[in-house]
């Protein structure tokens, strides 16, 4: 199985802005926007992995070991035209979400909130590149991959996860479940990349929680909450 260990060289303070939720809040001192972003960066430990698998789109059934059959119309949907499927899981460890706990105990508030959101847009980045590694693999092999979709994303229910897991092989980097099926650490992804032949139409564009109209959609990673401290200490 692939694994994905580029260094990080920067996160986007724009997007950070956006997670944080301060689209809205156009004052809102850049300063600490950058300052979160620089935090996160010095301590992210990126990795991903990947593995590849033959899919039945017909029955929305990944032809692994053992088979994994797919639950939800949108995302067989989004694969019916795939002939090879790419189970992805990505990490920047677990040292970030030390480091955010830490700073909420410590009563640093804004910048705990705006360094997980810095966290957000770090592991989005990593997943991306993931996909830039699968692209140079299979565009010479006549085939082009769409988005990566996740577990909890429209109508694919969270129940997922162990399989997705199990798939990508992502204990070999860390990633584990919680009993509520929360990946460990937080700010991961699992994801399933379609590959489809270059002879159809792709979507040259992914979907973007930048245009999704349901705030709380559980494609989003979820935001720190305080009250994990008080269940932790």
């Amino acid at each position: 199985m692939p694994k994905y260990n580029a260094a990080l060289m920067s996160i986007d303070p724009s997007e950070t802005r956006r997670y944080a939720g301060l689209n809205k809040a156009p004052n809102f001192n850049n300063k600490t926007i950058l300052e979160a972003c620089r935090e996160v960066l010095y301590i992210s430990e990126p990795k991903g992995i990947w593995e590849i698998y033959d899919y039945d789109a017909q029955n929305g059934i990944v032809l692994a070991d053992k088979p994994f059959k797919l639950e939800g119309k949108k995302v067989t949907k989004h694969l019916c035209r795939a002939t090879k499927v790419a189970i992805i899981a990505v990490t920047i460890g677990e040292t970030v979400e030390e480091e955010i706990s830490r700073r909420f105990k410590d009563g640093e508030y804004t910048l705990a909130v705006l360094m997980d959101a810095a966290a957000t847009t770090a592991v989005e980045h990593v997943a991306d590149g993931v996909e830039q590694a699968i692209d140079q693999k299979f565009n010479m092999q006549g085939l082009v991959r769409r988005w990566r979709f996740s577990p909890g994303y429209g109508d694919w229910p969270i129940q997922a996860q162990p399989e997705m897991l199990r798939l990508a092989k992502a204990h070999e980097i860390g990633i584990s479940l919680t009993s509520s099926l929360m990946l460990t650490p937080r700010k991961s992804v699992t994801a399933i990349i379609g590959l489809i032949p270059k002879t159809q139409d792709v979507e040259p564009e992914k979907q973007s929680c930048k245009y999704c109209p349901n705030p709380n959609c559980n494609f989003r990673i979820k935001p720190f909450d305080p009250e994990l401290l008080n269940k932790n200490s």
